[in-house]
């Protein structure tokens, strides 16, 4: 399960963490850590007894720094015969998940690691984390992070954030909507446990298709959602943790989910 070089994949009981291992490049991303995430995510979806991803970096100081500038020219060279790249193809991967995912960031989040923790659906920081869209500051602008970003944090913020490149604190990221909790950096572990606990007791087929649902009404108009969703929940209705739920409620007991 685990693989010892740029990327680490690893079972821990209902969690599939995924760790980006190159805490000496301070978790910069390039092509196999892409690729590992990447198969992190298909190999936790294939894995039905796998409940949440959690996304992290290894080491204390970075989340992921971004693209690795130790070779700019590699950080930047595309294929333009080709209508798509490989941190596009990541985030639309993200995206489509059925399976929530948690960051864990421990230590500097910058530019792609930004686009990371926006495409995970909840995230637990240390208190002393520094995040930024620092692009402009090597003559490029963090175009792909926008697509998610956008949805996230208010316009003026993300405004300042990409047009003057400086960075920012934890307590502002969380007020911005980029984080759930801001924590201690002792508590970091601890406080993800106890979000992972807080999704892993929950029905597994209502999580599925409640972020499909989420997923198709997102750029929906209010007429558009409500009918989809009234349809929706009456397919959720007829599924078996549905009615396990129901029963167990009545019943004054924890439902055991079948998951499906």
């Amino acid at each position: 399960m685990t693989d010892n070089t740029s990327v680490i994949r690893e079972k821990r009981g209902q969690a599939f963490w995924i760790t980006i291992n190159r805490p000496n490049k301070r978790n910069a991303l390039n092509g196999d850590v892409i690729a590992g995430i990447a198969r992190g995510y298909r190999e936790a979806h294939d894995d039905k007894d796998v409940r949440v991803i959690v996304l992290t970096g290894a080491g204390g100081k970075a989340f992921c720094a971004g693209a690795d500038l130790q070779n700019s020219g590699a950080a930047f060279a595309m294929d333009f015969s080709r209508p798509n790249v490989d941190y596009a193809d990541l985030l639309r991967l993200s995206q489509n998940a059925t399976k929530p995912a948690i960051a864990r960031v421990g230590g500097v989040c910058m530019a792609g690691g930004m686009g990371l923790l926006c495409m995970t659906d909840m995230a637990v920081a240390a208190g002393n984390v520094i995040f930024g869209l620092p692009e402009v500051k090597v003559g490029v602008f963090p175009m792909q992070v926008m697509a998610l970003l956008q949805s996230i944090a208010p316009r003026r913020l993300v405004n300042e954030w990409a047009l003057t490149g400086e960075p920012f604190d934890a307590h502002t990221a969380q007020a911005a909507g980029l984080l759930n909790y801001v924590v201690p950096a002792t508590e970091l572990d601890a406080k993800v446990d106890w979000l992972i606990g807080r999704i892993t007791d929950k029905s597994p087929t209502a999580i599925r298709r409640g972020k499909y649902a989420m997923r198709a009404i997102a750029s929906m108009s209010f007429d558009e959602s409500i009918a989809y969703t009234e349809s929706q929940i009456a397919l959720l209705a007829m599924t078996e943790d549905a009615k396990e739920g129901l029963k167990a409620f009545g019943e004054k007991r924890k439902p055991s989910w079948p998951g499906k």
